[in-house]
């Protein structure tokens, strides 16, 4: 069920997987017309008051109709509108009769496209707020969050429905569409955030790439979000609203040399959730199309040709629409930790570990692992976990390019610090780099962690781990271990916190129970290869 936007703030607030459930799982516009045609009530005729020179009276058509269970994926109502409307203002509801146990009821989500057309990827967007609000509106110089304002120019609009649970019964819907007449106003002014912030030169910048505000599904204001940023020890972040541009313009006073604020957008399909992470200001990534589209390779083509990157998110989470089905063939990354640290994310990092010596073996680039909170509201941490990134300078450029290349390792923290180095044949290679050494030339392997009292570190290659020890209770632990190249194709580092009963773990249990703790940091890999 949507989000009641009217709820008492002070209320409890839903956990990250309720809001992933709840809010705005989308997917492809597979149909554009309707399984039945909407019925319009008559609109309330423009009439004038006394005063010749005032503006028309509000306009107020309604639409409603009912889609049955296999109704397109997304219903595109049509709206006319005339010259001389200063500000459109929808509303919406529809019916959520009882279901047995085990069977979806109604969800519907809204949005709306302006008279340039609904075409896939094309420039009638106007906004998206999923199932999160029951109503928004739009004109020149402001717009609900979510929507973008701008000109209300005439012609055919269209409210989008997208359907994605409907009820056996079916889905009674019922749209108000007021159109206000008036002089447009002051245009809109957008604030987008600068490239670069001031940085250490070449360091690691810590920074949480997927995060939300009330331009979707989100609570917090985009002020809260940066300052929340700021207390986790944040260097980045990266706005990711759903299936939306309209946070880009408010970024611009909330960045600042301390913070630099990248922008993006979560792109919400029927089969999986995506990062866009880097875009320019103001561009919108479609989200209408599913795994047998085949449309995934155009939008991550726009996305690259920005300088950004795509990366699948939470590929394991469980609820509708969120799993990953698209592989991985477009991916420049995979998030394979997603806020506080569940069994899919155990899944996350099992598939991506399969995959380096996959990759690895057909001398293709390996994917690197990305960690993000993916926070919508309080009590949700901001920055657990984030990305510690190696970047030649803090600006948009510099960290796309070190999460690109894998120079990154993932935190669930700002109080953990971690380093890992492989040694051999008088070369030295980091987290994300190679090391090419003679086949059986020792190569050492040293692992310095902070911040992880008694936690244990785990040393793995595409054998699966060949190495663990405890950390000391008492403060910084080094872990050294010593292999070759012949016999390692990376080596990578995880460090885990005690399980539930206080022990460190082990990798070759087979019981009932998970064989760790929870992830307090994993890195990418260091490659190993033979001369």
């Amino acid at each position: 069920m949507p989000t009641d936007p009217s709820a008492d703030p002070s209320a409890a607030r839903p956990g990250r997987r309720t809001l992933l459930r709840t809010g705005l799982a989308t997917g492809a516009a597979t149909a554009v017309g309707l399984p039945s045609a909407p019925t319009a009530a008559a609109s309330t005729p423009a009439g004038t008051d006394s005063d010749s020179n005032s503006a028309p009276a509000d306009r107020v058509i309604n639409l409603s109709g009912q889609l049955p269970t296999g109704a397109p994926d997304f219903v595109y109502l049509p709206v006319e509108v005339p010259r001389g409307v200063r500000e459109i203002a929808v509303s919406y509801s529809y019916d959520r009769p009882a279901v047995p146990a085990g069977t979806p009821g109604n969800s519907c989500d809204i949005g709306i496209f302006d008279q340039r057309g609904t075409e896939l990827g094309g420039k009638g967007f106007r906004g998206w707020s999923g199932g999160f609000r029951s109503s928004f509106s739009i004109s020149a110089g402001d717009a609900t969050p979510g929507y973008l304002p701008g000109p209300v120019d005439p012609g055919t609009w269209h409210v989008v429905l997208g359907p994605y649970q409907v009820a056996p019964q079916g889905l009674t819907y019922a749209v108000q569409v007021t159109l206000r007449f008036g002089a447009p106003g002051p245009a809109f002014t957008p604030h987008h955030p600068a490239e670069r912030a001031r940085g250490r030169g070449r360091a690691w910048y810590r920074g949480d790439c997927h995060l939300h505000t009330v331009h979707s599904d989100g609570r917090r204001l985009p002020a809260e979000v940066a300052a929340g940023a700021r207390a986790a020890g944040l260097d980045f972040i990266v706005s990711t609203d759903h299936n939306t541009s309209s946070s880009h313009a408010a970024w611009g006073p909330l960045a600042g040399d301390d913070l630099l604020i990248v922008l993006g957008e979560e792109i919400t399909t029927r089969n999986g959730h995506w990062l866009a992470l880097g875009l320019e200001p103001g561009q919108f990534v479609d989200w209408r199309y599913r795994s047998r589209d085949d449309q995934l390779p155009r939008f991550a083509r726009q996305v690259r040709r920005s300088g950004g990157l795509v990366v699948p998110a939470h590929p394991y989470c469980p609820y509708v629409a969120c799993q990953w089905k698209f592989g991985y063939r477009d991916a420049d990354a995979v998030e394979v930790w997603n806020g506080p640290w569940t069994y899919d994310d155990e899944s996350a990092v099992d598939t991506w570990d399969a995959q380096l010596a996959t990759a690895l073996r057909e001398g293709r680039d390996w994917l690197p692992a990305m960690g993000n909170s993916d926070a919508h509201s309080d009590p949700q941490p901001i920055g657990s976990p984030h990305n510690v990134v190696l970047a030649e300078d803090l600006s948009r450029p510099a960290v796309l390019e070190g999460l690109r290349a894998g120079r990154s390792w993932l935190a669930e923290s700002a109080a953990v610090q971690l380093d890992l180095t492989a040694t051999g044949h008088g070369l030295r290679a980091g987290i994300g780099e190679t090391l090419t050494v003679p086949a059986d030339a020792p190569v050492d392997v040293e692992l310095t962690v902070s911040g992880v009292p008694g936690g244990t570190a785990r040393l793995l290659t595409d054998e699966g781990q060949l190495h663990q020890e405890t950390l000391p209770a008492t403060g910084p632990g080094t872990v050294r271990w010593r292999t070759t190249a012949s016999l390692a194709a990376y080596v990578r580092a995880e460090v885990r916190h005690p399980g539930p009963d206080g022990s460190p773990g082990k990798g070759n249990s087979m019981g009932p129970d998970l064989p760790w703790g929870p992830m307090a940091a994993l890195t990418n890999p260091i490659v190993l290869r033979t001369r």
